[in-house]
C-alpha cells in the first residue's frame, strides 16, 4: 500500500490458489448454494446449444446443400428441419443466458448484501482505538469498492471461467469425435497458445493494477484540491497544485499507453495464431477433401469451432485479474471481520433501575498510546447533583475525561465508578443513555428537526415542542415555513452554529439522561446566540450532574467545583472563588479567558 495523495489499495491483488480464502468465499455464500447449482446447470444448457450450430451447419453443408442424391424438396425440407432446430438453439441459448444472469445477480446482490450487514454490524461495535488506527476512508472502501469487487467476481466472472473451461473442453472434444488426427495438429499449438495468454495475464494484471493506483491517485487529489479551492487561492497555491496535477496525470497517462502497447502485442498474436490455426485447418483439410477422408461440412465446422474456441482466449487475461482482485478485496473484508477489537463486556451486564449521578474516577492511568500516557494516577469524585468545570491547557486530558466516562475507552489502571458501579460491570447502552454529551461540533442527521431532535426517543409533537421551549429554540423551529418538518442536514437547510447547539441541549432534554457533559459546546457560539444559549444551559443543567468543558468565563462560573488540569494532573481545583484568591495557574487561565472573549 502506497499513500502518496490519500488512501488507497487497489495496488493489491490477492493470491488465486489461497484455498483457505475460496473456503471463506463458499462459506460466505452457501446460504444461496441453490442459486449458485442452477447457474451451473445453466452453463451446461447454454455452452451445449453454442457447440450444437456448427454441427447443425455441418449437417446442412453435407447432407443437403451439397449432396444431391435426395429430391431437391426432400432437401429443402431438411434444411428447413435445421433452420428451425438452429432457430431453436439460439432460443434456449438466449433463454439460458437471460436466466443464468438473473439467477447470477440476484445470488451475488444477495451475497453482498449480506456481507455488507455483516461488515457495518461488525463496525458500530468496534472500540474507538480502532478507529484511531484506521482512517474512515479505508472503512468506506472496505463497504464499497471491496465489496463491488467481490460482486463483478461473482456475478461476471466465476461462471464466465466456468463456462469457457467447459466451452474449451467441449470443443476439444467434439473436434476429437469428428477427426482425431487434425485435432491432435492444431493441439501442437496449444502450448504456444497458452504460454502467450499465461504472459500477458501477468503483463495485463500489472497494467490494469498500475492504472487503478495511478486512478485512485488522481481521484483522492482531486477531492483534496477541489475541496480546498478557497485555500489554494487564498494562498496563492495554484501553481504548486497544477504541477502536483502535471505529475499525477502524466504518470496516468504513461501507465495507460503501457496497457495499451500489451493488449497491441497481445491481440495480435492471438489473430496471428488464429489465422495460423485457421491456415492449418484449410490446408490438411482441403487435402483431406481433396483425397476423399473429409467432407466441406466437416471443415466448415472445424472453421466455426476454432472461432468458438480463441474467444475465451482473449478473455482470460482481463478475467484473472478481476478475479485476483477479488481475492484481495476478500482478504481485506475477512481481516476486518477477524478484528476482536470490541469493549469487553461482563457476562451478564448491570442495568440498574435508576442513576443518581455520582462518578468517581479512582487512580486511573489511562494513554491513547501505552507508551505515552494523557492521565496518570488520576482521581476524582463528583456527587450527584454537582457541577464540575475542568480548564486546562490543551493536551491537558479534559477530553479524555469525558471519552473514559462515555466509556469509548476503558482504563489502563484503575478504575471509573458510577453510582459506586465499576463501568466495566454496567451495559454500554444503559450506560451512555445515562450520560448526555454536547460537544463544540454538532452532527446534524439528514432528516427533520423532529428527527434530529428525538432520534430514537418516541415522544409526541407537544412534548417535542416542550423540549425546544426549554432549549431556547422554539420560535426558531416556529418561523419555519414546514416547522419540525423541517429538512436539516444534509439535502436540507444548514443551521448556524449557535442554532446546532441549541438543537444538541434539545436532544439531551429529549433522553433525559442524568449526567450532562458539555465539551467546549460554546466555544463557536455567536453573540446574538450566547444569551439563548446560556438559557438552555440553565435549563438542561437543573436536577442532573454536570461535566462542562469550557473556556467561557459565564459557563466556568457557574460551576460547584473547579479542576485545572496540566498534562494529565489536577494541579489546582475549588470553587472560583477559591481558585481566584490563590492568585495560581486558574487566575492565569482566567485572565487569557476573559481577554480573548471580551468579558
Amino acid at each position: 500500500m502506497r499513500d502518496n495523495y490519500g488512501y488507497f489499495e487497489e495496488d493489491q491483488l490477492g493470491n488465486f490458489g489461497d484455498l483457505s480464502l475460496w473456503r471463506r468465499i463458499v462459506f460466505l455464500g452457501r446460504p444461496y448454494w441453490l442459486g449458485a447449482l442452477l447457474a451451473v446447470l445453466l452453463s451446461f444448457v447454454v455452452v451445449g446449444c453454442g457447440l450444437a450450430l456448427p454441427y447443425l451447419i455441418r449437417l446442412a453443408v453435407d447432407d443437403f446443400i451439397l449432396n444431391t442424391s435426395p429430391a431437391p424438396a426432400v432437401r429443402l425440407e431438411g434444411l428447413k428441419r435445421l433452420a428451425l432446430a438452429f432457430c431453436a438453439l439460439m432460443a434456449f441459448e438466449f433463454s439460458g443466458n437471460f436466466v443464468q444472469v438473473i439467477i447470477l445477480e440476484w445470488t451475488g446482490q444477495r451475497i453482498m448484501h449480506r456481507m455488507r450487514q455483516m461488515m457495518f454490524v461488525h463496525l458500530l461495535r468496534l472500540d474507538l482505538k480502532f478507529f484511531h488506527r484506521n482512517p474512515a476512508g479505508r472503512m468506506v472502501t472496505r463497504l464499497t469498492n471491496d465489496i463491488q469487487n467481490m460482486h463483478e467476481m461473482f456475478t461476471s466472472v466465476i461462471v464466465t471461467l466456468f463456462n469457457d473451461g467447459v466451452k474449451l473442453l467441449g470443443i476439444l472434444g467434439i473436434l476429437l469425435w469428428m477427426n482425431w488426427r487434425l485435432t491432435l495438429i492444431i493441439c501442437l499449438l496449444l502450448p504456444l497458445m497458452v504460454g502467450n495468454t499465461l504472459w500477458f495475464s501477468r503483463l495485463a494484471r500489472d497494467a490494469f493494477r498500475q492504472i487503478r493506483t495511478h486512478l485512485v491517485q488522481i481521484n483522492s487529489f482531486l477531492q483534496e484540491s477541489l475541496s480546498g479551492v478557497p485555500l489554494i487561492q487564498l494562498f496563492l497555491r495554484e501553481e504548486s497544485t497544477l504541477r502536483k496535477f502535471s505529475r499525477l496525470n502524466q504518470a496516468f497517462f504513461e501507465k495507460s499507453l503501457y496497457q495499451i502497447r500489451v493488449f497491441a502485442v497481445f491481440m495480435p498474436l492471438i489473430e496471428l495464431m488464429s489465422a495460423l490455426t485457421i491456415g492449418t485447418i484449410l490446408w490438411y483439410g482441403g487435402s483431406q477433401i481433396m483425397a476423399g477422408k473429409m467432407t466441406i461440412g466437416m471443415l466448415v465446422a472445424f472453421l466455426s469451432y476454432m472461432r468458438l474456441f480463441f474467444q475465451p482466449m482473449r478473455e482470460l487475461s482481463q478475467k484473472y485479474s478481476i478475479v485476483q482482485s477479488a481475492l484481495a478485496s476478500a482478504e481485506r473484508i475477512f481481516q476486518l471481520l477477524d478484528n476482536k477489537e470490541i469493549l469487553p463486556l461482563p457476562p451478564s451486564p448491570l442495568r440498574p433501575a435508576s442513576s443518581k449521578g455520582e462518578i468517581e474516577f479512582r487512580e486511573v492511568r489511562f494513554g491513547y498510546d501505552p507508551e505515552r500516557p494523557v492521565l496518570e494516577h488520576f482521581s476524582l469524585k463528583i456527587p450527584a447533583g454537582q457541577t464540575l468545570a475542568i480548564v486546562g491547557a490543551t493536551g491537558s486530558g479534559k477530553t479524555t475525561i469525558i471519552n473514559l466516562l462515555e466509556r469509548f475507552y476503558d482504563p489502563d489502571a484503575g478504575e471509573i465508578l458510577l453510582d459506586g458501579i465499576n463501568l466495566r460491570a454496567l451495559d454500554p447502552d444503559w450506560l451512555r443513555r445515562q450520560v448526555g454529551l454536547v460537544m463544540q461540533d454538532v452532527f446534524l442527521m439528514p432528516g427533520s428537526i423532529r428527527d434530529n431532535v428525538l432520534l430514537d426517543v418516541e415522544k409526541t409533537d407537544e412534548a417535542v415542542w416542550g423540549i425546544l421551549e426549554k432549549a431556547q429554540m422554539a420560535r426558531f423551529v416556529r418561523r419555519l415555513p414546514e416547522g419540525l418538518a423541517t429538512k436539516v442536514g444534509e439535502g436540507g437547510m444548514d443551521l448556524s452554529a449557535g442554532q446546532r447547539q441549541l438543537l444538541a441541549f434539545a436532544r439531551v432534554l429529549a433522553r433525559e439522561p442524568r449526567i450532562l457533559v458539555l465539551d467546549e459546546a460554546t466555544a463557536s457560539v455567536d453573540p446574538e446566540s450566547e444569551m439563548l444559549t446560556e438559557q438552555a444551559i440553565a435549563a438542561t443543567f437543573a436536577g442532573r450532574t454536570n461535566i462542562v468543558i469550557a473556556h467561557r468565563l459565564s459557563t466556568i462560573r457557574r460551576a460547584d467545583h473547579i479542576l485545572v488540569m496540566a498534562k494529565g494532573r489536577i494541579i489546582e481545583q475549588g470553587s472560583h472563588a477559591q481558585l481566584v484568591v490563590a492568585n495560581g495557574a486558574y487566575r492565569r487561565l482566567l485572565t487569557i479567558f476573559t481577554s480573548g472573549s471580551g468579558e
